[in-house]
């Protein structure tokens, strides 16, 4: 199958998930505010891809991303239906939703950052690993702080729905945690399959 056909497999799934995702929403406020990232970031890719063109399995991995984070956009992180289960799984009365999707923002934009910094900024030895999980970080706490002001300012139930934390006040320390340990554990793989590959 050719590239072509992958990538444009790859935007009408997102597209498809988007237009789902935009029907009749949970909280449409909520919907809003979560749809900035989308906004801001695809916009970003399709422009940049001339001058830094990532893997398919790159485009692969943010394109679940945004899938996953439509999906909660939808609902609102809080309360996608399949949370609650994912939480009585792990023994908790916790929607888990969340917390997976803080997990999967770094399992799932790690290689991404790893190949820019590797490609484009040259990056070798310890470096090619510790950019990616100090960006991976920086983005994670960046995007709590945001939550948090983004709440302040719109109307109480949208910040409510928006910040998603049920009633836990670590609940964006956990987040951030989560996050970090992905990208973590995406790093230790890549630097086992490198270490394989030279011997």
């Amino acid at each position: 199958m050719s590239k072509t056909i992958m990538y444009t497999i790859l935007i009408l799934s997102f597209v498809a998930v988007w237009v789902w995702a935009a029907i009749d929403p949970l909280y449409y406020d909520d919907w809003i505010l979560e749809n900035i990232l989308v906004f801001i970031a695809v916009p970003i890719l399709l422009w940049t891809r001339k001058s830094f063109e990532f893997s398919l399995l790159s485009y692969s991995l943010i394109t679940i991303f945004f899938i996953v984070h439509l999906i909660g956009a939808h609902y609102t992180y809080a309360e996608v239906p399949w949370g609650v289960t994912l939480g009585q799984w792990l023994g908790t009365e916790r929607n888990m939703y969340d917390r997976l999707i803080h997990l999967l923002f770094g399992v799932l934009w790690t290689y991404p950052i790893y190949e820019l910094s590797v490609r484009s900024g040259k990056m070798q030895g310890f470096w090619r690993y510790f950019v990616p999980f100090m960006t991976v970080s920086a983005f994670a706490g960046f995007y709590e702080v945001a939550e948090w002001a983004a709440a302040v300012v719109v109307a109480p139930e949208a910040g409510t729905a928006f910040l998603g934390s049920q009633g836990d006040v670590w609940d964006a320390q956990k987040d951030m945690m989560l996050a970090m340990a992905g990208s973590l554990g995406v790093l230790l793989f890549l630097g086992i399959v490198k270490k394989i590959k030279m011997h």
